[in-house]
């Protein structure tokens, strides 16, 4: 990444695409991970002011239920839960399973749902119940089954949506690896060796580089899939540090609806339909991806490894 485009991730200008530009969505089936809390949240309330379906998928019931309360109050709109672990492979196929008993179609879906441990707290070495780091799990493997699997009900809304398509976005970051090593997924030596904001970055170099891979394995069929920096470590830091530091950092930072807009644009807006396997930055622009992450082989390779995982389980 040059420094002029990490300075203007960091710094980005003021946003030309509002909540306000998002279009109808009257009949649109929309899912949402990570709905319940954050950036998430603010995807989901603007699609429900839009007149979407929205289902709100999220990993504590309780959470999920609670924040779908708040927006309903807000909105006067009711989004659906849909339990969904995206560090558990059956938690992932069970989610596909109870979406697909009530729908046949689904127009966007928003891999917004992650983890992020840059330092070394006490959750960052934990390993998840398929044996995998808890970061790979829930920020790659995760979404990228959980997309799979969904693919049958993203060919159908792109068949019955006006312009043919369905969209599909994957929350990367402006921290990123220049590579994946894969000997650091599961519990080994190597794994314990690599700090925790190089398997955070890791993961996220993988979103960038499957949403690639999806758009060239899937483009054909009107299935459209973006990376994107939602909100610039700015917005990141809103929603991740701990509270006493952001109110004291509050006037350096962007207010979490902020980072709502890019994912937005890259699902709703008719700007959009052209960039299909693009790398998005904020806020609503098309930034330049890594050169590692658009090497053919590198895509090929990772699905390969997805692949291959999945089937274990």
């Amino acid at each position: 990444m040059s420094m002029g485009q990490l300075w203007s991730q960091t710094f980005p200008p003021k946003p030309q695409f509002h909540a306000e530009d998002v279009p109808d969505l009257s009949g649109k089936v929309m899912i949402v991970t990570g709905g319940n809390t954050g950036i998430g949240k603010e995807i989901v309330r603007v699609l429900l002011t839009h007149n979407a379906k929205v289902y709100l998928a999220a990993r504590n019931v309780d959470k999920g239920h609670a924040a779908i309360e708040e927006l309903k109050k807000d909105t006067g709109k009711e989004a659906t839960f849909l339990q969904l672990d995206l560090c558990s492979l059956k938690s992932i196929r069970g989610a596909v399973d109870e979406f697909s008993k009530k729908e046949r179609e689904l127009h966007a879906l928003f891999n917004n749902g992650g983890v992020m441990f840059l330092t070394s707290s006490p959750h960052a070495m934990d390993v998840t119940e398929d044996g995998y780091d808890i970061q790979w799990a829930t920020n790659a493997l995760g979404p990228f089954y959980f997309t799979k699997l969904l693919i049958p009900a993203l060919t159908a809304g792109a068949k019955q949506s006006a312009d043919g398509k369905a969209r599909v976005t994957f929350s990367a970051s402006i921290v990123q690896t220049k590579s994946i090593k894969y000997d650091v997924m599961t519990d080994t030596p190597a794994r314990k060796k690599m700090c925790a904001d190089q398997r955070y970055g890791q993961s996220k170099f993988a979103n960038v580089v499957m949403a690639r891979e999806f758009a060239r394995r899937y483009g054909d069929k009107g299935l459209l899939f973006n990376s994107l920096d939602p909100g610039g470590i700015k917005t990141g830091l809103q929603q991740h540090m701990p509270g006493l530091m952001r109110t004291l950092l509050n006037p350096m930072l962007h207010p979490v609806p902020m980072g709502a807009l890019t994912p937005l644009w890259a699902a709703t807006s008719p700007e959009a339909v052209d960039l299909n396997g693009k790398f998005l930055i904020p806020f609503a622009r098309v930034g330049v991806a890594s050169e590692a992450s658009q090497d053919p082989k590198v895509g090929e390779k990772l699905f390969e490894y997805f692949e291959e995982e999945v089937k274990k389980h």
